[in-house]
């Protein structure tokens, strides 16, 4: 018994340190160089986005430590009560992002009134249920080509009955999949989103584009510049208006998503479719990398490799084009920028210059949500936070498609607020 009281406790002791560390990284990450830093996101991530089933876990890791009446046991008990301590300390953090949110969408100028209600959060099994069924309900058509390689294929999310309501178009979001622009598929980001606004009227089409190191840049920006002039051509015949899109993505998404949007119709990005509308209406990066001539967190490790074919040294006019920091105009479109203050993969640095940058030369507005304690790819599960921030999307994206109405004399809106 004492043997095996002995391993218990170890394990115990060794779950406690991890809470330990989950809970400090959260607040404060240690590790933020690529790759390691997906170390650190590993453990912070439930953390900081299910925070009440996470701290449960080491509560009760540390009662059977308890259990085993060993100073090693005793130990554990004491490691994985701070753990859940600290990690309790984190359960407001979702409805300070609400607040947050909220405080953002006051940014896009104009009446507040103008801006629609936050809906209410539905309960976790409700959110589990449509976030597992919503391909099933939501997902219309899959696998169509958008270009002539066998990756420019993608996904469109809607209600079904929204091809056969007639009029006016509903409004359309892009999507744009994250993963350090060198893996993921277009199945496997923002899922909650997409649903949220399939529900309530929108159409919304994931990508799949060309990754490194196999492709290089600007393949990546090529591939969704190509899918934006499909949607615009083809969107009609799936129930979208072809004169509103939008485009969202996180991470390497959140970089396609704002460098698409600032430079609409740029032929330096559009071989052999130069001639092709590739404008956008409206802009939602998550967490983005906004700035390649800034090495944060291991960037030009990871660009150098398996993204680019040049250095910043020897490209320093090719990683500024790839940077839409060094990309705002006033022209740009509305932009709702969200990014976590705790973010361990892509520094929230990112975003604040990015923000700046826009705030000094667009005409359009520039709402910036900064998240406390959120992680990077914070959006990817069903949580309290995530569905804040779907809320808070569709509210901005509401509001800049009632003016692009309002703008072009349209007398319905077609998506439901």
């Amino acid at each position: 018994m004492g043997r095996i009281a002995g391993v218990l406790g170890g394990a115990a002791a060794a779950v406690g340190a991890l809470g330990v560390a989950a809970a400090v990284g959260a607040r404060r990450p240690v590790i933020t160089r690529w790759p390691l830093s997906i170390g650190q996101v590993a453990p912070c991530l439930p953390a900081s986005e299910a925070p009440g089933p996470t701290g449960a876990v080491f509560g009760t890791v540390g009662l059977a430590a308890l259990a085993t009446r060993t100073p090693l046991g005793y130990a554990a008990a004491a490691l994985n009560a701070v753990a859940a301590a600290g990690i309790a300390g984190m359960r407001g953090d979702a409805e300070r992002s609400a607040a947050v949110l909220d405080d953002a969408l006051l940014q896009l100028d104009g009446d507040p009134d103008e801006i629609p209600p936050a809906e209410p959060v539905p309960p976790l099994a409700r959110r589990l249920r449509e976030w597992r069924t919503a391909p099933a309900r939501y997902r219309v058509a899959v696998d169509v080509p958008y270009g002539q390689l066998p990756v420019q294929l993608l996904d469109i999310w809607a209600d079904p009955s929204i091809r056969r309501s007639g009029g006016r178009g509903a409004p359309v979001l892009l999507q744009v999949h994250g993963g350090g622009w060198t893996f993921g598929d277009k199945a496997g980001d923002a899922r909650p989103l997409m649903a949220y606004l399939a529900e309530r009227g929108w159409v919304c089409v994931s990508i799949d584009y060309r990754l490194g190191p196999g492709e290089r840049w600007p393949s990546m920006i090529v591939d969704v510049k190509r899918a934006i002039a499909w949607i615009h051509d083809h969107i009609a015949e799936y129930g979208g208006d072809p004169e509103f899109v939008a485009i969202s993505g996180g991470s390497a998404g959140g970089h396609l998503c704002a460098l698409a949007a600032t430079t609409p119709n740029d032929p330096g990005f559009q071989p052999g479719f130069t001639g092709a509308d590739t404008t956008l209406a409206a802009a939602v990066p998550f967490y983005g990398v906004h700035d390649f001539t800034a090495d944060e967190n291991g960037l030009f490790a990871l660009l150098e490799g398996k993204v680019f074919t040049t250095t910043p040294m020897d490209d320093e006019h090719g990683y500024r084009q790839a940077s839409p920091v060094h990309r705002a105009t006033p022209d740009a479109p509305p932009f709702l920028v969200i990014h976590g203050d705790t973010d361990t993969i892509a520094s929230v640095g990112q975003s604040r210059r990015f923000v700046a940058a826009l705030r000094r030369i667009s005409r359009s507005p520039v709402c910036y949500a900064e998240l406390p304690n959120a992680q990077h790819a914070f959006d990817a599960w069903p949580t309290r936070r995530t569905a804040h921030t779907a809320t808070a999307v569709h509210r901005f994206l509401t509001v800049v498609h009632r003016r692009h109405l309002a703008s072009t004399g349209a007398r319905t809106v077609p998506a439901r607020a």
